[in-house]
């Protein structure tokens, strides 16, 4: 398991290091599509985080699938983290790169799950009632699960409004259910 805080510590420094060149966005996504590459092919994930391959292989492989191809500040995050031994952070650093972008921006990330896909106006009639009750702005992520029956689950870090029919439906079985 890789610590939070390690992970946060590196990302910190990577997105300085990106701020400063003026590509705050590019390097977040590079990173991102770095480790979903990674991480979406078992030989190379096996590869990378094989303690058994030499740093110097490793490194060799890494400049010869990424240089060119992604940004300076993410090639070198990636040789870093091999040089140091920590190729599993990587996994982790994303996310907490990903959470120090939308704080640049100052924005909260928002997703919302619906049993069908909401359209744009119910989408943007939404969002714009939460930013307005809230005081935020969000980064907004649509995801559909049709197990939901209805209605809309809204999640906000670790804020969560339920107004689906199977969490209402929960929430009754619950209350029914309950020893009192």
């Amino acid at each position: 398991m890789v610590s939070e805080k390690l992970a946060r510590r590196y990302a910190n420094a990577v997105f300085s290091a990106a701020g400063d060149t003026g590509a705050v966005d590019r390097v977040g996504a590079d990173l991102a599509a770095i480790a979903a590459a990674i991480d979406g092919d078992p030989l190379m994930r096996d590869f990378f985080l094989s303690p058994v391959i030499s740093r110097a292989d490793k490194e060799r492989a890494l400049l010869a699938g990424f240089d060119g191809k992604v940004h300076d500040v993410a090639l070198h995050t990636l040789l870093l983290l091999v040089r140091k031994r920590r190729e599993r952070v990587l996994s982790a650093l994303v996310p907490e790169y990903l959470k120090l972008q939308m704080a640049a921006r100052g924005t909260d990330a928002l997703t919302i799950t619906a049993a069908r896909r909401l359209s744009d106006d119910e989408l943007r009639a939404l969002v714009a009632r939460l930013e307005h009750l809230y005081g935020k702005k969000f980064d907004v992520a649509q995801v559909v699960d049709p197990a939901l029956i209805g209605g809309v689950r809204v999640t906000m870090g670790d804020r969560r409004i339920d107004g689906t029919i199977s969490g209402q439906l929960d929430a009754l079985a619950r209350t029914l259910f309950s020893p009192n």
